[in-house]
């Protein structure tokens, strides 16, 4: 197990870069089992959740040459179906959460599709309801093994239609419009997600030949083709990443730019930094933030009442972020309520920020109030543990702004979501340093 030992209370200045967007690669990487041409995709993250899906991938008998660093190639021309029904496959696929959306697309190319049940972040139940409700409206056949915790679906042939999803799952729209470009007919997914990141994939998908319209609201429309083809693919900069650096220079003080965010992609995540107090400037794709030398103060809303921060599907604001604006809100100048809705187990990390001496009341699963200390008291470095790849994030913004060295465990956490997280950090001046578990 990783550690990272993080030497607090120093101010940080300079650029950085976000790398290309995790949750986007999960669902590009997916799409390109949709055709035996070549793909090629640019800004690939290199963390641990992509490279074990390029891993997964190759495994499947897809081609792949990485061509420059996060520049890869891919071509899905001998899929080996032999390999899902695999004891190896069970083991790696169910040490990934995005290893789901590799079953839309081998139900539309190839008619089939399994997968065990899925791994990923500790954060509470995540439904695979909508994913398998999808793929069966569009005529495939749903099977579980309970004694593996294997999923299937299989089809002779998938047929368009109607459908209203019972929740904007990003994953399960994903993964059912994947399928659904090569079903006979047309399909209408109404309560679509319409994150940016979706619209990626069905924009890339239409370069390959697929017919969607609706993109980027939440009734997709989808025309079936045959076949699809090949195409080139740059992902977009990972938002949940510009986020913690936002948040990471206000709590430290810092002046930082973030370089190339791509602005009109980041919807309501900069005004809800700016309502916590966060002076955040537009120069020209680039975001700058000042160092916060007098802090930064919460609004409250009109008529007087606290302001409450709360997550909701796009364009409200992501879950992800929540981890990271209740860890700033510590050192905010007045107080703010953090309401979590997606996930019941995302907010029980604030027992380790107290532990550093926030002020924080974790009123149930979902919702906590926090006290801003308005500089007036540092948070002071402890030993911690990483639950999760946000939640371990958020605790090294805190030990980064702490007095004294604090010590990160589990850091394999972070890394399955943040490219060479503490190289970035050291070439804006932060103290920190990586300790390789035995």
């Amino acid at each position: 197990m990783g550690t990272f030992k993080i030497e607090g209370g120093h101010q940080l200045k300079g650029d950085i870069t976000p790398q290309g967007a995790k949750n986007e690669a999960l669902q590009i990487l997916c799409a390109v089992l949709l055709t035996s041409d070549k793909i090629t995709i640019d800004n690939i993250p290199d963390i641990v959740d992509v490279n074990k899906l390029i891993k997964l991938l190759i495994n499947l008998g897809v081609e792949v040459e990485k061509l420059e660093p996060n520049k890869y190639s891919f071509k899905a021309q001998n899929v080996n179906l032999k390999y899902l029904e695999s004891e190896a496959f069970k083991v790696e696929g169910r040490g990934l959460r995005g290893s789901i959306m590799i079953v839309g697309p081998m139900l539309g190319r190839f008619g089939k599709g399994y997968i065990p049940k899925p791994g990923g972040d500790k954060i509470g139940r995540r439904r695979l309801d909508t994913h398998f409700e999808g793929f069966i409206n569009l005529g495939a056949k749903f099977r579980y093994n309970r004694e593996d915790y294997f999923y299937g679906v299989e089809a002779e042939e998938l047929k368009g239609t109607y459908m209203l999803l019972d929740e904007a799952s990003v994953t399960g729209t994903a993964n059912i419009v994947m399928a659904a470009v090569l079903a006979k007919g047309e399909t209408t997914i109404y309560n679509a997600a319409c994150e940016p990141y979706l619209q990626q994939l069905c924009k890339m998908l239409n370069r390959m030949g697929a017919k969607i319209t609706g993109i980027g609201s939440n009734m997709l429309k989808i025309e079936g083709v045959e076949s699809l083809g090949g195409t080139e693919h740059r992902m977009l900069p990972d938002m949940i990443e510009i986020g913690s650096w936002i948040g990471l220079a206000a709590m430290t003080k810092s002046e930082l730019t973030i370089k190339n965010v791509s602005w009109d992609d980041l919807g309501v995540i900069p005004s809800v930094f700016r309502k916590i107090g966060i002076t955040i400037e537009r120069k020209g794709d680039d975001i700058h933030v000042p160092a916060h030398k007098d802090g930064y103060e919460i609004q409250s809303y009109i008529d007087g009442s606290i302001l409450t921060i709360s997550d909701a599907p796009w364009p409200g604001f992501t879950p992800d972020l929540l981890s990271i604006v209740l860890t700033v809100l510590i050192q905010a100048r007045g107080e703010a309520v953090v309401h979590q809705k997606m996930f019941e187990s995302r907010l029980f990390f604030v027992d380790k920020l107290i532990d550093m001496g926030a002020k924080i009341i974790l009123c149930d699963p979902h919702r906590a109030t926090i006290i801003g200390h308005d500089f007036k008291s540092q948070l002071k470095a402890t030993t911690m543990t990483s639950p999760d790849i946000r939640a371990g994030v958020s605790l090294l913004i805190a030990a980064l702004s702490a007095k004294g060295t604090s010590t990160i465990h589990n850091i394999e956490q972070i890394d399955r979501g943040y490219e060479n997280i503490d190289g970035r950090l050291k070439a804006i001046g932060a103290k920190i340093e990586r300790l390789e578990g035995n």
